[in-house]
């Protein structure tokens, strides 16, 4: 058959296809990339800590968020969904990488933190997997490593799962400070992701101009004794979705 488009998930799985698994870290072999990434505990990465981002502590120290159900996307070793248990939040917790899910049940049995972690891609994951409504979902990391096309995915899931009222919200690397920041159509043109997309504010509050902002800031440079992660290469975003679950 030399015809494979007829939907727009035969779309997306073909752009995917455009980045090469060794050149970046959203390909169709991603989670044996991240795998190999996380295998190393001792690497010097920033947040390998067992610790939240500070934001997230901020806004449950403020109020801006409470407990109730939450989804951590791309949680990695489990830092910010183990928090999230420990507030009183029922958790579910998804990553692409096996290693990365292991690591962080293993958190979760040393802090006895109660959180359903789930491995897979969240995207192709069954709605029973990722039912919601989530009054609560929380991205450290995941969406900068998106190439642009997955952003259709990303907002339909946001769509699908988060709750009328509920919060959502993101770090990802800030336009100036580290990551790419060329034109969408540059990273089909060279087939790479550069290591991630870079953000600035005005381009956050496009991409998620259906919700309503709260609170759009850098992250704060955390030093190292501190309970919290933080670092001011980020960009920290909070967002309500309408009362109504419609677009804000």
């Amino acid at each position: 058959m030399d015809r494979n488009i007829r939907t727009i998930d035969d779309v997306l799985k073909l752009s995917d296809e455009l980045f090469a698994p060794e050149a970046d870290r959203w390909t169709t072999d991603a989670a044996t990339w991240w795998d190999g990434f996380y295998a190393d505990r001792s690497k010097p990465v920033p947040f390998f800590v067992a610790k939240p981002d500070e934001n997230l502590v901020s806004y449950l120290d403020r109020d801006l968020i409470i407990p109730g159900r939450a989804l951590d996307l791309g949680c990695g070793p489990g830092r910010n969904a183990l928090h999230l248990a420990s507030m009183g939040f029922q958790v579910d917790a998804v990553d692409l990488s096996p290693t990365a899910i292991a690591w962080a049940e293993e958190r979760a049995r040393e802090a006895g933190g109660d959180v359903r972690f789930i491995c897979g891609d969240a995207f192709g994951l069954a709605a029973t997997e990722l039912s919601g409504p989530y009054d609560l979902v929380y991205d450290s990391g995941c969406f900068h490593h998106l190439p642009p096309h997955r952003r259709i995915s990303y907002l339909s899931l946001l769509d699908r799962v988060l709750a009328p009222a509920g919060h959502f919200a993101l770090t990802c690397f800030a336009a100036g400070e580290t990551g790419s920041e060329l034109p969408d159509a540059a990273f089909y043109r060279e087939s790479r992701l550069h290591g991630g997309l870079a953000y600035r504010p005005e381009s956050l509050r496009w991409v998620f101009s259906d919700l309503v902002e709260v609170e759009l800031r850098r992250m704060r440079d955390e030093p190292p004794e501190s309970a919290c992660f933080g670092e001011p290469f980020l960009w920290t975003a909070l967002f309500r979705r309408d009362a109504q679950g419609v677009p804000g």
